[in-house]
């Protein structure tokens, strides 16, 4: 019988990422499918805040366990900006390609391009609470390119890559590097861990 997981999320490119990389073995639940439809407000100045708050909100509100994560990207160059304003860094719209223009013009013609995709996934199971992180380090293009992936993918270079943005590449190659995906594999193996711990030994 398949585990169910609660996502404190509603974004279908995110939840179709993490059913990828999770498998069969487990059936997702969205913020949707348990009946939360309130915007649950990203008001902490960290990820690891953010990503507590929302499990949190689920965990209190619908009494369920339940992961969410929030996810930052950090330009050297900018101050670490857009961090946790990465969704709404050219306002409350959240519009992908307004940010992508934004973050273009921020940096101009500039030489530093470092950048780094960080995630944060809160995982609360009944009094537990526990925080996995998964880092990408790359550049911002100076254009986007590519059409696939959502956000930034299109002006994100992943330095262990081949020169392509998140953008030009197929989701399983983006898995195997990207922030998420390695956040995620860090989620499996706890989470794997904890049900052989949970068997009966004798």
């Amino acid at each position: 019988m398949k585990e169910q997981l609660v996502f404190a999320t509603n974004n279908p490119h995110k939840i179709e990422e993490i059913r990828r990389q999770l498998g069969d073995r487990y059936t997702f639940r969205s913020l949707q499918d348990i009946g939360c439809t309130e915007d649950i407000p990203e008001t902490e100045t960290t990820l690891e805040g953010n990503a507590r708050l929302k499990a949190r909100h689920v965990k209190s509100n619908y009494g369920q366990d339940c992961f969410s994560e929030d996810s930052g990207l950090e330009v050297a160059a900018l101050g670490n900006a857009p961090g946790v304003d990465t969704a709404h860094y050219a306002g409350p719209q959240r519009d992908a390609e307004e940010n992508n223009t934004k973050l273009l013009s921020e940096l101009g013609d500039r030489k530093d391009r470092l950048a780094r995709f960080r995630t944060v996934i809160c995982l609360i199971q009944g009094d537990t609470e526990t925080l996995f992180e998964g880092v990408c380090e790359g550049r911002i293009a100076t254009s986007p390119v590519g059409h696939g992936g959502f956000g930034y993918d299109p002006v994100f270079v992943p330095t262990e890559g081949d020169g392509r943005t998140f953008a030009q590449m197929k989701q399983d190659e983006k898995v195997r590097i990207s922030h998420r995906g390695r956040a995620i594999a860090k989620l499996q193996e706890y989470l794997k861990s904890r049900s052989g711990a949970d068997r009966p030994t004798g």
